[in-house]
């Protein structure tokens, strides 16, 4: 039998996913219970038994792929206070480009939310700070080329 994956999330990427599948899940009753079309009634797959077995399938499915996450994930602890110069995922780091300051949090691609500064390790950002400390710079290749200068690195310690 093969090894499940591990997945690694933040303490609030745990728990923002905790939330979503207590959603789901009362969105499938709901789907059950109020939107079941009558199947003894029905005399073929029409439009409307179509439409509730997609939307059960695809709130099963999330269901399902949720509990995996949850059952096989490891909640990211900050590093050691004297590794905690060196960007690991959970990271916040705040940066300098072109003499403007961005701030990112490095998470999994499960957590990953670019526009709420949330990037992935596996994106070229990411990847080229992970492993970097206070005041280094790293270059960025993607469509442009950028410099980012380390200017922060923090961590929850909660």
């Amino acid at each position: 039998m093969a090894a499940e994956t591990k997945y690694y999330l933040t303490k609030e990427g745990f728990e923002k996913l905790s939330r979503e599948l207590e959603k789901l899940k009362e969105q499938k009753k709901i789907i059950m219970e109020e939107e079941a079309p009558d199947i003894a009634d029905l005399h073929g797959p029409d439009a409307e038994y179509l439409t509730f077995q997609e939307d059960l399938g695809f709130v099963e499915r999330r269901i399902e792929e949720i509990e995996a996450i949850l059952k096989n994930c490891e909640i990211l602890k900050p590093p050691p206070k004297h590794k905690r110069h060196i960007v690991h995922l959970g990271a916040t780091v705040e940066v300098e480009i072109d003499g403007q300051k961005d701030e990112f949090t490095i998470v999994t691609p499960i957590e990953a939310d670019p526009m709420a500064g949330r990037i992935s390790h596996e994106s070229p950002v990411g990847k080229a700070l992970l492993g970097r400390s206070i005041g280094e710079k790293v270059i960025v290749q993607s469509s442009v080329r950028a410099e980012y200068k380390i200017k922060k690195i923090t961590y929850k310690t909660k």
